[in-house]
């Protein structure tokens, strides 16, 4: 019986992790913008997306690790916007719409802001 809890309870996280804080599966979204940092390391590219009817647009922010073969990982996720204002205010930190990310390794996810 507590392993069966367990495993409903484990389930629950996870449906809960994929469906709320993941950022891997957001829209793809199209091609707005993009800045590369001072020092060259990273490209921030915007996307725009739009839900149709069932959510109103929103802005994914895509980081590119250009010194590690160009990996990329979504970094800002904000919903009710249809422009994206970048800038780089030193080397590791990129101001998105107003909201300050430490990259590589920071994120603004409008889901988990509390």
């Amino acid at each position: 019986m507590v392993i069966g809890c367990l495993v409903i309870i484990g389930i629950i996280i996870y449906v809960y992790y994929w469906a709320f804080i993941n950022m891997g599966r957001l829209p793809r979204g199209e091609f707005l913008s993009e800045a590369i940092s001072p020092d060259g390391k990273y490209t921030l590219r915007a996307y725009g997306t739009s839900g149709g009817a069932t959510t109103s647009y929103a802005i994914r922010g895509e980081l590119v690790l250009n010194v590690r073969d160009n990996k990329t990982k979504n970094i800002y996720w904000n919903i009710r916007e249809n422009t994206a204002n970048i800038s780089w205010s030193d080397n590791d930190t990129v101001i998105i719409n107003g909201h300050i990310i430490d990259v590589p390794n920071g994120k603004y996810d409008f889901r988990n802001q509390s």
